[in-house]
């Protein structure tokens, strides 16, 4: 037929193959992002009782106003910022839709956007179907920090804008205080725009605070930041996030939002925002993940895995170079194979891998028996 492709040399997700791999083999799944475990019973019960009293039916293009204004109050005590929340707060279908979205309301063709390196694999494939190039800043381990005089050295008038991702996926880096405000110095001097992937923001640990986009004035001025109800509350198949920007932005990314899903599920939306009314339910989770982190990290001490530090989300790399001098692609389906516990290559989070690292990621978010079994399948390695 001749078709064009817009997104040639993209394949399928390397979550989706290595899922699959582990199904076929019936290895232990610490691959994808995803509990092992279900939500909530009480929030589940929600959902069913506003289905029961009939918000079956679309909700506002912009989200319910009872989440809409349960949402800016959980921003207010956590982050300090009062907002307009029906002006300046969207419902999105999870937070892939709003991130999406955004890029899709910044970028024209042959705007340059920059992007840190890795990077989760939806930002990069959003930038070029838009028609953006794609410049990259590349970090490395095992330290993964980051050079801001580097960084501020590849703005070129063309730029547009940055994406960045705190806690990051994968390397389970958290944005420091002082990398936030040198991100809003090189924002507000060039003229950028943000857009801040922060699904993870109640996953920070060993007593850091998670240093939201929203925090720094003018920063938030730029800023389209993007969370995700469904990671904070284990229903990532609710697929319900929510888009944070200041009145202006927010009217353009509508525009956008409104013909890509239009609104989102609607007794889910009702249920949240009860369910919200509790701050404990996301308040408690730093300790809750932490303890998984450190309960995975003790079992395998005796393998011969390295961790690398994780300050935040539910995934831990694992350096592997005293087991294979294979690279982590290969290694990662060898695992999934031969001993039974499904990996992710860090690799593929990379435009330019470096070919000398040997690290894996693995994800903690799962109970304490799923992680045992799968630290015990790893010791033997």
């Amino acid at each position: 037929m001749g078709f064009k492709s817009k997104l040639p040399h993209t394949g399928t997700t390397i979550f989706t193959v290595m899922s699959a791999l582990a199904k076929e083999v019936g290895a232990i799944n610490l691959s994808q992002g995803y509990p092992d475990f279900d939500c909530d019973e009480a929030l589940k019960s929600l959902v069913g009782k506003y289905m029961a009293k009939g918000m079956n039916q679309y909700a506002p293009m912009r989200g319910v106003n009872e989440l809409l204004d349960a949402t800016g109050s959980k921003i207010e005590s956590s982050y300090g910022l009062s907002l307009d929340a029906r002006e300046e707060i969207t419902v999105t279908s999870g937070a892939a839709e709003g991130i999406f979205s955004a890029i899709t309301t910044i970028v024209h063709p042959g705007d340059e956007v920059l992007v840190i390196d890795p990077a989760y694999d939806l930002y990069k494939p959003a930038i070029e179907i838009n028609g953006g190039k794609l410049v990259v800043y590349s970090l490395r381990a095992p330290d993964y920090e980051i050079d801001w005089l580097q960084v501020g050295k590849l703005v070129t008038p063309r730029t547009k804008a940055i994406v960045i991702n705190t806690p990051h996926n994968p390397i389970g880096r958290i944005m420091s205080g002082e990398d936030m405000s040198a991100l809003q110095d090189l924002v507000v001097s060039n003229g950028l725009y943000l857009v801040s992937d922060e699904v993870y923001e109640h996953l920070v640990f060993d007593g850091f605070r998670h240093e939201s986009a929203l925090r720094y004035q003018r920063l938030f001025e730029r800023s389209f930041v993007a969370f995700s109800f469904g990671k904070t509350f284990h229903a990532t198949g609710w697929r319900i996030g929510y888009c944070v920007a200041p009145a202006a932005l927010t009217a353009e990314f509508r525009k956008v939002h409104q013909f890509n899903v239009f609104s989102v599920n609607t007794p889910t939306q009702y249920a949240l925002a009860e369910y919200l009314s509790d701050p404990q339910h996301y308040l408690s989770l730093p300790d809750f993940f932490q303890e998984k982190r450190d309960f995975l990290q003790e079992a395998l001490a005796d393998s011969r895995f390295t961790p690398l530090k994780s300050r935040g989300t539910y995934f831990q790399l694992y350096d592997y170079s005293q087991i294979s001098d294979k690279n982590d692609v290969e290694f990662s389906r060898e695992m999934t194979t031969r001993y039974g516990v499904a990996a992710i290559p860090p690799s593929v989070f990379y435009s330019k891998p470096d070919e000398n690292e040997r690290i894996i990621r693995l994800c903690f978010g799962k109970t304490k028996e799923t992680l045992a079994r799968a630290a015990e399948r790893l010791c033997k390695i």
